[in-house]
């Protein structure tokens, strides 16, 4: 890509070098620890679903009992693997026998090791192989049907029922999206475990399960096939069972995941270290799936001011980066998200908009980046927000954004309507049509406003990055540095299920969704 802001390279490798050092640094963090929510998805990525009597999801109860008989550092793979080996039934047979009591799989002789890997092999392979079929389904059906145009319109439903999300999901895919978030139920992300079924009864959302992905996903295979374009799948891989949820979404073939390595420490006060290692495990599932994820940077100006603050965005992309490279996930991949969040009072804001839009597209030429709307300063007058939108479709279009989620004009009033979502999509539809090739036409004056605010930017953020990396990841987030949020190493949620892992552990999907790489 040519270059329009004249950014200084050398300046860019320096905050790459300090982001890759930090990852690295991290991972041997990472690398030694396993949590509650990487074990219960290892077993459910082995076989192990449902619920129950008394509703308690079986991947809970199976990683309760081998907690209780004090062997989580071990894995859970290493006791399931053992049980199949003296019993001979399944993972299903065995979660549903230690739920009634008639089985406990932590007394039970120890097999051979070599037994033990081959019989989870086996069944890991196979969940592999479904996997990589729902890859490749999703690449023929963009192959046959074809897909939108970038910037791709993404809009969100959040009725809290599944079925009238369907509905809502249908006819914004028939007005133009080609991207459907299916906003979860409020604090779902604080749930410590995954409810099971279909679900209709959720407050400003919908409860993210297998069994809505399943039901979203066939509604949005139907509508596609009727409008000749392949509609994406969105969903939210955050919070305390951010690696169950990704799991479940390559199962049931979801495309776009927002799955952030810090939104959670920060917005949601779960604790960072349960954080870090949770993150790297749904990304190497998310990466293996071919599903494109969505960083959260986008939520740092919900708190902090979008133009002091910019460089934290930039900063956070960075090390987003590296975390996702860690995990196998590619460049394109990776939709790191920024936002259209500064004070639209601002004297030639939207040349500072520009400025911050041009320079994350330059910065990371690959990333289908995620553009986040206008909503911190949107009002009650719908006619207002309706040009604020319009602002940022033009932003969007003009620097060759990826992935763009509509802004609408009832924003701060109530849950969109049906009539609120098509017109935001033909507000962008006309604006990305009428304006396709503007960006390839235009040049920035050489040290105007644009040039100057990008070079400043990227200068303040390439300091902060090596100061992260002076001090370390975990120090600058107690210090409140990122978001202007302060949380502490063993405070929040979640610390309980964080496990120190024993030398024999071992994860039969790292391996195997790496290629082959630990």
């Amino acid at each position: 890509m040519q270059s329009k802001l004249n950014l200084d390279k050398a300046l860019i490798e320096r905050a790459r070098n300090s982001a890759r050092n930090i990852a690295e640094d991290m991972q041997g963090f990472i690398d030694k620890h396993t949590t509650i929510t990487v074990e219960r998805t290892i077993v459910r990525l082995l076989g192990i679903d449902g619920v129950d009597d008394i509703e308690r999801p079986l991947p809970n109860v199976i990683l309760d009992h081998i907690k209780e008989g004090g062997g989580l550092s071990r894995g859970a793979a290493y006791w399931l693997g053992n049980a199949i080996v003296n019993t001979g039934k399944t993972p299903q047979e065995i979660s549903e026998e230690v739920s009634s009591g008639e089985l406990d799989i932590m007394t039970l002789p120890t097999a051979d090791e070599k037994r033990i890997k081959e019989e989870i092999g086996k069944l890991a392979e196979e969940m592999v192989s479904r996997i990589k079929k729902n890859r490749k389904v999703r690449e023929d059906f963009i192959e046959n049907l074809g897909e939108g145009n970038k910037p791709y319109l993404y809009v969100i439903v959040a009725t809290g029922n599944i079925y009238e999300d369907v509905l809502q999901a249908q006819a914004a895919a028939r007005q133009g999206a080609d991207i459907i978030a299916v906003i979860r139920t409020t604090a779902q992300s604080l749930l410590d475990y995954v409810p099971f079924g279909a679900t209709t009864e959720g407050f400003g959302g919908t409860y993210a399960t297998q069994e809505n992905f399943k039901i979203m996903r066939k509604a949005l295979d139907e509508v596609g096939e009727e409008v000749g374009r392949y509609i994406r799948l969105c969903n939210y891989c955050s919070g305390l069972c951010m690696p169950e949820i990704a799991a479940m979404g390559a199962m049931e073939r979801l495309d776009v995941m927002l799955n952030d390595a810090l939104y959670g420490i920060l917005f949601r006060d779960i604790n960072m270290q349960r954080t870090l290692v949770d993150q790297y495990f749904s990304r190497v599932i998310n990466g293996f799936a071919g599903i494109i994820i969505n960083t959260g940077e986008d939520n740092y100006l919900t708190t902090a001011d979008a133009v002091e603050e910019a460089h934290t965005v930039l900063a956070s992309q960075f090390i987003n980066e590296h975390f996702a490279l860690k995990a196998g996930i590619p460049e394109e991949q990776m939709g790191l998200g920024h936002a259209f969040e500064m004070n639209p009072n601002i004297e030639n804001g939207f040349l500072w908009e520009l400025a911050q839009a041009q320079m994350t597209r330059e910065i990371f030429p690959k990333a289908p980046l995620k553009y986040m709307p206008p909503t911190k300063f949107k009002t009650g007058d719908v006619f207002k927000g309706h040009v604020q939108d319009a602002l940022f479709n033009m932003a969007a279009i003009m620097t060759g954004q990826s992935l763009q989620l509509l802004g609408m004009l009832t924003e701060a009033i109530h849950t969109p309507f049906l009539h609120d979502r098509a017109l935001s999509i033909e507000n962008a539809k006309y604006i990305f049509g009428n304006m396709r090739n503007l960006g390839d036409e235009i040049e920035y004056k050489k040290d105007g406003i644009i040039q100057t605010r990008a070079a400043e930017v990227l200068e303040k953020s390439a300091l902060m990055i090596e100061e992260i990396e002076a001090e370390g990841l975990f120090n600058t987030i107690e210090q409140g540095k990122l978001a202007g949020v302060k949380r502490t190493f063993n405070g929040g949620k979640g610390l309980d299920g964080v496990i120190v892992k024993e030398d024999e552990y071992f994860n039969p999907f790292i391996k195997l969704m790496l290629g082959g790489k630990e």
